[in-house]
């Protein structure tokens, strides 16, 4: 089985195993999920004696959910703590806004804030290297999930207006595997997502990696998972001015990327725009 990321997943994993667990691994199973908390922070000999169990037990439990030991537990714990503290200052944040009648005003600055982190991280060779595959590639195939879905259907229809080949991977329940079956190696995937990861776009990069695709990560930070196999990684800042991450530097990497595509193609992604105006007006999509 997959080690959990989350405390989340643990939680999810227990429940669906706590049946059949025996005694003392019951009791420790109702300790993480009680009490979070008190895990993240206490040592395993003091774990193990409001469990009632030997600390050995502790270690035992991990293992069978696929973690390293009872420092993961407590990672994972830890994490949760981090992840709620983060919303609360999120609404604490909102709440003074609100008050305060500037919000328009901060949101402009933060996304100016944003934008300039993103663009000064990116090297000129860094750039060149991003342009060149996505240029001269046979395939593009673009992923992300959920909050980055529609950075990803961007990425797509920009691409396709200046290129051919681009396949956007959005599959339905369960269809994942017939969707990466046609990576090729030598091209090109492109795949976006933040904290908190998504799995199944996690697994098709590793997949592509694996299958000798070049890579390119749109991510949050270096400690992404996707930074990790990514043979060109941009991190972009994501933080919200209250509650909702942004998305407005994914949108503003994307457009220059497709332009920067566009430019280098010149008559090639002149004659793909010509293409589409064509297919446009015969199929009346625009009323005016």
């Amino acid at each position: 089985m997959d080690a959990p990321t989350t405390y989340e997943e643990l939680c999810s994993a227990i429940q669906e195993r706590i049946g059949g667990l025996a005694a003392g691994q019951q009791r420790i199973a109702e300790l993480l999920l009680t009490d979070p908390e008190g895990t993240a922070f206490r040592t395993i000999g003091e774990s193990a004696k409001l469990a009632n169990v030997h600390e050995s037990s502790l270690v035992r439990f991990a293992t069978a959910f696929g973690l390293k030991g009872y420092p993961a537990l407590a990672a994972l714990c830890r994490e949760h703590l981090a992840r709620e503290a983060r919303l609360i200052t999120r609404f604490r944040r909102a709440g003074q806004h609100s008050e305060t009648g500037e919000f328009l005003s901060t949101v402009v600055e933060h996304e100016q804030q944003n934008l300039t982190r993103t663009f000064t991280r990116i090297t000129a060779e860094q750039w060149d290297r991003c342009v060149q595959l996505l240029a001269e590639t046979d395939r593009v195939h673009v992923m992300g999930l959920r909050k980055c879905l529609p950075v990803a259907q961007l990425t797509s229809y920009l691409l396709r207006l200046v290129r051919p080949g681009v396949h956007q991977i959005a599959p339905v329940t369960g269809a994942l595997v017939d969707e990466l079956r046609d990576l090729r190696q030598g091209e090109v995937f492109i795949a976006i997502s933040i904290h908190r990861y998504t799995a199944e776009t996690v697994r098709a990069f590793e997949e592509a990696k694996k299958r000798g695709l070049h890579t390119i990560a749109l991510t949050d930070t270096a400690a992404s998972p996707l930074a990790r196999i990514a043979d060109v990684t941009f991190q972009v800042d994501c933080e919200g001015v209250t509650l909702l991450r942004s998305v407005g530097s994914f949108i503003a990497l994307v457009q220059a990327l497709a332009t920067s595509v566009a430019l280098r193609n010149g008559t090639r992604s002149r004659d793909e725009l010509l293409s589409d105006e064509q297919l446009l007006s015969d199929f009346s999509v625009y009323t005016g």
